[in-house]
Protein backbone atom coordinates (compact mmCIF):
# COMPACT_ATOMS: atom_id res chain seq x y z
CA UNK A 1 0.00 0.00 0.00
CA UNK A 2 1.13 3.51 -0.71
CA UNK A 3 1.95 5.65 2.29
CA UNK A 4 -0.65 8.11 1.04
CA UNK A 5 -4.23 7.28 0.23
CA UNK A 6 -7.14 9.52 -0.63
CA UNK A 7 -10.70 9.41 0.71
CA UNK A 8 -13.56 11.20 -1.04
CA UNK A 9 -17.00 11.16 0.57
CA UNK A 10 -20.02 11.05 -1.72
CA UNK A 11 -22.76 10.77 0.91
CA UNK A 12 -22.10 11.17 4.61
CA UNK A 13 -23.87 11.54 7.91
CA UNK A 14 -22.93 10.39 11.40
CA UNK A 15 -23.93 6.76 10.88
CA UNK A 16 -24.01 6.05 7.15
CA UNK A 17 -21.62 6.97 4.39
CA UNK A 18 -20.67 6.24 0.80
CA UNK A 19 -17.07 7.09 -0.06
CA UNK A 20 -14.21 6.25 -2.39
CA UNK A 21 -10.74 5.26 -1.21
CA UNK A 22 -7.86 5.57 -3.70
CA UNK A 23 -4.27 4.42 -3.50
CA UNK A 24 -4.84 1.12 -1.69
CA UNK A 25 -4.47 -2.48 -2.79
CA UNK A 26 -7.36 -4.97 -2.81
CA UNK A 27 -5.81 -6.70 0.20
CA UNK A 28 -5.66 -3.46 2.17
CA UNK A 29 -9.24 -2.55 1.20
CA UNK A 30 -10.39 -5.91 2.55
CA UNK A 31 -8.27 -5.35 5.64
CA UNK A 32 -10.06 -2.04 6.28
CA UNK A 33 -13.43 -3.76 5.92
CA UNK A 34 -12.48 -6.51 8.36
CA UNK A 35 -10.97 -4.03 10.82
CA UNK A 36 -14.11 -1.86 10.84
CA UNK A 37 -16.14 -4.94 11.75
CA UNK A 38 -13.83 -6.81 14.09
CA UNK A 39 -10.87 -4.75 15.30
CA UNK A 40 -12.04 -1.28 16.34
CA UNK A 41 -12.89 -1.44 20.07
CA UNK A 42 -16.16 -0.08 21.43
CA UNK A 43 -17.80 -0.02 24.83
CA UNK A 44 -20.65 -2.38 25.64
CA UNK A 45 -22.43 -3.49 28.81
CA UNK A 46 -20.80 -6.71 29.97
CA UNK A 47 -21.84 -7.15 33.62
CA UNK A 48 -25.22 -6.38 35.18
CA UNK A 49 -25.99 -6.28 38.90
CA UNK A 50 -29.74 -6.54 39.43
CA UNK A 51 -31.05 -4.64 42.46
CA UNK A 52 -34.70 -5.30 41.71
CA UNK A 53 -36.40 -6.98 38.77
CA UNK A 54 -40.07 -7.67 39.33
CA UNK A 55 -40.85 -7.66 35.60
CA UNK A 56 -41.96 -10.72 33.62
CA UNK A 57 -38.51 -11.06 32.04
CA UNK A 58 -35.60 -13.04 33.50
CA UNK A 59 -32.44 -11.18 34.54
CA UNK A 60 -30.46 -12.96 31.80
CA UNK A 61 -32.86 -11.80 29.09
CA UNK A 62 -32.62 -8.20 30.22
CA UNK A 63 -28.84 -8.51 30.41
CA UNK A 64 -28.79 -9.71 26.79
CA UNK A 65 -30.84 -6.72 25.68
CA UNK A 66 -28.61 -4.31 27.58
CA UNK A 67 -25.49 -5.72 25.94
CA UNK A 68 -26.94 -4.87 22.55
CA UNK A 69 -27.57 -1.19 23.38
CA UNK A 70 -24.83 0.74 21.50
CA UNK A 71 -22.83 3.12 23.67
CA UNK A 72 -20.96 6.18 22.41
CA UNK A 73 -17.23 5.44 22.38
CA UNK A 74 -14.98 8.36 21.38
CA UNK A 75 -11.84 6.79 19.83
CA UNK A 76 -8.72 7.00 21.95
CA UNK A 77 -10.51 8.06 25.13
CA UNK A 78 -10.57 4.65 26.85
CA UNK A 79 -8.15 1.80 27.54
CA UNK A 80 -8.80 -1.93 27.74
CA UNK A 81 -8.96 -1.96 31.56
CA UNK A 82 -11.37 0.98 31.83
CA UNK A 83 -14.85 0.33 33.22
CA UNK A 84 -17.80 2.70 32.90
CA UNK A 85 -20.68 2.25 35.35
CA UNK A 86 -24.28 2.72 34.23
CA UNK A 87 -27.53 2.51 36.13
CA UNK A 88 -31.28 2.45 35.57
CA UNK A 89 -34.30 2.68 37.87
CA UNK A 90 -37.79 2.63 36.32
CA UNK A 91 -41.08 1.95 38.11
CA UNK A 92 -44.20 0.71 36.29
CA UNK A 93 -46.55 1.35 34.72
CA UNK A 94 -43.94 2.58 32.25
CA UNK A 95 -41.56 1.40 29.57
CA UNK A 96 -37.85 1.36 30.34
CA UNK A 97 -35.89 2.74 27.40
CA UNK A 98 -32.18 3.00 26.69
CA UNK A 99 -32.52 6.74 27.29
CA UNK A 100 -33.34 6.02 30.93
CA UNK A 101 -29.84 4.63 31.47
CA UNK A 102 -27.63 7.00 33.49
CA UNK A 103 -23.88 6.90 32.86
CA UNK A 104 -21.02 7.74 35.23
CA UNK A 105 -19.10 9.23 32.28
CA UNK A 106 -20.54 12.02 30.12
CA UNK A 107 -18.63 10.68 27.10
CA UNK A 108 -20.47 7.36 27.30
CA UNK A 109 -24.19 7.48 26.59
CA UNK A 110 -26.68 5.22 24.78
CA UNK A 111 -26.30 5.97 21.09
CA UNK A 112 -30.10 5.80 20.78
CA UNK A 113 -32.52 6.90 23.46
CA UNK A 114 -35.58 5.06 22.19
CA UNK A 115 -34.49 1.40 22.35
CA UNK A 116 -37.12 -0.41 24.48
CA UNK A 117 -35.73 -2.61 27.27
CA UNK A 118 -38.89 -3.80 29.05
CA UNK A 119 -42.55 -2.80 29.41
CA UNK A 120 -43.33 -2.60 33.12
CA UNK A 121 -46.86 -3.08 34.49
CA UNK A 122 -48.32 -1.56 37.64
CA UNK A 123 -46.21 -2.50 40.67
CA UNK A 124 -43.27 -3.75 38.60
CA UNK A 125 -39.81 -2.24 38.84
CA UNK A 126 -36.46 -2.58 37.14
CA UNK A 127 -33.35 -1.30 38.91
CA UNK A 128 -29.80 -2.30 38.16
CA UNK A 129 -26.18 -1.21 37.92
CA UNK A 130 -24.02 -2.31 35.02
CA UNK A 131 -20.40 -2.18 33.88
CA UNK A 132 -19.45 -1.35 30.30
CA UNK A 133 -16.05 -2.55 29.10
CA UNK A 134 -13.97 -1.94 25.99
CA UNK A 135 -13.56 -4.81 23.54
CA UNK A 136 -13.68 -5.58 19.81
CA UNK A 137 -16.03 -7.35 17.46
CA UNK A 138 -13.79 -10.39 17.18
CA UNK A 139 -14.60 -11.03 20.83
CA UNK A 140 -18.39 -10.57 20.56
CA UNK A 141 -20.82 -9.06 18.04
CA UNK A 142 -22.04 -6.54 20.63
CA UNK A 143 -18.68 -4.75 20.33
CA UNK A 144 -18.97 -4.28 16.54
CA UNK A 145 -19.03 -0.60 15.70
CA UNK A 146 -19.48 -1.31 11.99
CA UNK A 147 -22.81 -3.06 11.57
CA UNK A 148 -22.83 -2.99 7.75
CA UNK A 149 -19.56 -2.63 5.86
CA UNK A 150 -19.06 -3.43 2.20
CA UNK A 151 -16.80 -2.38 -0.66
CA UNK A 152 -16.20 -2.99 -4.35
CA UNK A 153 -13.93 -1.70 -7.09
CA UNK A 154 -14.65 1.75 -8.40
CA UNK A 155 -15.57 1.33 -12.07
CA UNK A 156 -15.37 3.49 -15.16
CA UNK A 157 -17.16 3.18 -18.48
CA UNK A 158 -15.44 3.18 -21.87
CA UNK A 159 -17.54 4.07 -24.91
CA UNK A 160 -16.45 1.88 -27.84
CA UNK A 161 -18.78 3.42 -30.41
CA UNK A 162 -22.32 3.27 -31.68
CA UNK A 163 -24.32 0.07 -31.46
CA UNK A 164 -25.27 -1.71 -34.63
CA UNK A 165 -28.37 -0.38 -36.30
CA UNK A 166 -31.55 -1.99 -34.97
CA UNK A 167 -29.67 -3.53 -32.03
CA UNK A 168 -31.91 -3.95 -28.99
CA UNK A 169 -31.32 -1.57 -26.07
CA UNK A 170 -31.03 -3.95 -23.12
CA UNK A 171 -30.76 -2.82 -19.48
CA UNK A 172 -27.23 -2.69 -18.09
CA UNK A 173 -27.66 -2.33 -14.34
CA UNK A 174 -24.82 -0.98 -12.21
CA UNK A 175 -25.42 0.29 -8.69
CA UNK A 176 -23.35 2.70 -6.64
CA UNK A 177 -20.84 5.04 -8.24
CA UNK A 178 -18.95 5.27 -11.51
CA UNK A 179 -16.10 7.53 -12.55
CA UNK A 180 -16.45 9.71 -15.65
CA UNK A 181 -13.51 11.88 -16.74
CA UNK A 182 -12.25 12.03 -13.16
CA UNK A 183 -15.68 12.87 -11.72
CA UNK A 184 -17.74 10.58 -9.50
CA UNK A 185 -21.32 10.01 -10.65
CA UNK A 186 -23.96 8.22 -8.57
CA UNK A 187 -25.73 5.59 -10.65
CA UNK A 188 -29.07 6.56 -9.15
CA UNK A 189 -28.87 9.70 -11.30
CA UNK A 190 -29.67 7.50 -14.32
CA UNK A 191 -31.81 4.91 -12.50
CA UNK A 192 -28.80 2.57 -12.12
CA UNK A 193 -29.07 1.65 -15.82
CA UNK A 194 -26.09 2.44 -18.04
CA UNK A 195 -28.29 2.15 -21.12
CA UNK A 196 -29.95 5.37 -19.94
CA UNK A 197 -26.59 7.07 -19.53
CA UNK A 198 -25.20 5.89 -22.88
CA UNK A 199 -28.18 5.28 -25.16
CA UNK A 200 -27.27 3.63 -28.44
CA UNK A 201 -23.62 3.18 -27.41
CA UNK A 202 -21.45 0.09 -27.17
CA UNK A 203 -19.66 0.25 -23.80
CA UNK A 204 -17.19 -1.65 -21.66
CA UNK A 205 -16.86 -1.44 -17.87
CA UNK A 206 -13.39 -1.36 -16.30
CA UNK A 207 -12.14 -1.39 -12.71
CA UNK A 208 -10.23 1.72 -11.69
CA UNK A 209 -6.87 0.47 -10.32
CA UNK A 210 -6.48 0.68 -6.54
CA UNK A 211 -9.76 2.55 -6.03
CA UNK A 212 -12.70 1.18 -4.03
CA UNK A 213 -16.20 2.31 -3.15
CA UNK A 214 -17.15 1.72 0.50
CA UNK A 215 -20.66 1.57 1.96
CA UNK A 216 -20.47 1.82 5.75
CA UNK A 217 -23.06 1.99 8.52
CA UNK A 218 -22.22 2.21 12.24
CA UNK A 219 -24.25 1.41 15.34
CA UNK A 220 -23.81 4.97 16.61
CA UNK A 221 -20.92 4.24 18.95
CA UNK A 222 -18.81 6.47 16.70
CA UNK A 223 -19.12 8.25 13.38
CA UNK A 224 -18.25 6.59 10.07
CA UNK A 225 -15.16 8.79 9.72
CA UNK A 226 -13.95 7.89 13.22
CA UNK A 227 -14.56 4.19 12.56
CA UNK A 228 -12.67 4.27 9.27
CA UNK A 229 -9.64 6.09 10.67
CA UNK A 230 -9.55 3.84 13.75
CA UNK A 231 -9.62 0.79 11.46
CA UNK A 232 -6.65 2.11 9.47
CA UNK A 233 -4.78 2.72 12.73
CA UNK A 234 -5.32 -0.87 13.86
CA UNK A 235 -3.84 -2.15 10.59
CA UNK A 236 -0.79 0.06 10.98
CA UNK A 237 -0.40 -1.06 14.61
CA UNK A 238 -0.45 -4.74 13.60
CA UNK A 239 2.09 -4.07 10.85
CA UNK A 240 4.39 -2.34 13.35
CA UNK A 241 4.06 -5.28 15.76
CA UNK A 242 4.92 -7.72 12.97
CA UNK A 243 7.91 -5.66 11.88
CA UNK A 244 9.18 -5.54 15.47
CA UNK A 245 8.73 -9.29 15.88
CA UNK A 246 10.64 -10.04 12.67
CA UNK A 247 13.56 -7.88 13.81
CA UNK A 248 13.96 -9.71 17.13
Amino acid sequence: MSEEFEVEFIDRDERKALFVVRGVTPAFANGIRRAMIADVPTLSIDTVRMIENSSVMFDEQIGLRLGLVPLTTPPGEFDEDDVVTLALDVQGPDTAYSGDIVSSDDLVQPADENIPIIDLKEGQRLEFEADAVLDSGKSHAKFQGGVAVGYRHLQTVEVLGDKEEYAEEEPNVLRGVIEEDGELVKTEEFDNDLSNRYPGKEIEIHDVPNAFVFHVETDGSMSVEELFLAAVDTIHDRADELEAAVQL
